[in-house]
């Protein structure tokens, strides 16, 4: 746990261009508090603790403005960004180094107690105020623009912006950058 919560400190040094020293983020980043306590939460609800789970989950909400089902699955090195009103639900995956904005929704579109939530790829960026609902995949390196509303399962390397949200024409540009760079490092 330690190291996730180390590998979630650099990455708020390596998306936060005014982040100070690595024992402040520890100590006030609210993403950096609610990733940690959310690492404990997990892990007592996998163990059977789930009322005490939810007491902490609640008590993180209350100190922090961010809403983390305990749950949720959650990579590493994952950066949120002032947070407040982001909300991650129950069945909710998040993939490696990925950064949530503040009023960020990853929800359910139904009430029955099936896998309802999204799952987030790696290396994504979702920008403020977003809301990505119901069982979809966002492949890995997806950027989901402020305010879009995503309902369909996107590929990687999309670039989502609207409501209802829809694949940008310059995602194509984005994609051939990706694999072109990605061909010169090879």
């Amino acid at each position: 746990m330690f190291r996730r919560t180390c590998g979630d400190i650099k990455a708020a040094k390596t998306y936060d261009p005014a982040a100070p020293c690595a024992l402040m983020i520890f100590l006030t980043y609210p993403g950096v508090i609610a990733l940690r306590r959310h690492r404990i939460t997990h892990r007592l609800w996998k163990l059977g603790l789930k009322n005490l789970s939810r007491y902490i989950s609640y008590r993180t909400r209350r100190k922090t403005g961010i809403d983390i089902h305990p749950n949720a699955k959650i990579g590493e090195c994952v950066f949120i960004d002032h947070g407040m009103g982001l909300v991650i639900g129950e069945t909710a995956v998040i993939g490696d180094h990925t950064v949530l904005y503040h009023g960020v929704t990853l929800g359910a579109n139904t009430f029955e107690k099936i896998d309802r939530h999204p799952k987030i790829g790696n290396h994504c960026i979702i920008y403020a105020n977003a809301t990505v609902i119901g069982p979809i995949r966002i492949g890995d390196n997806s950027i989901i623009g402020a305010n879009a509303v995503v309902l369909k399962s996107t590929p990687e390397h999309s670039l989502l912006v609207g409501n209802p949200a829809h694949k940008n024409a310059s995602s194509k540009i984005m994609e051939t950058k990706l694999q072109s760079k990605n061909h010169q490092e090879a």
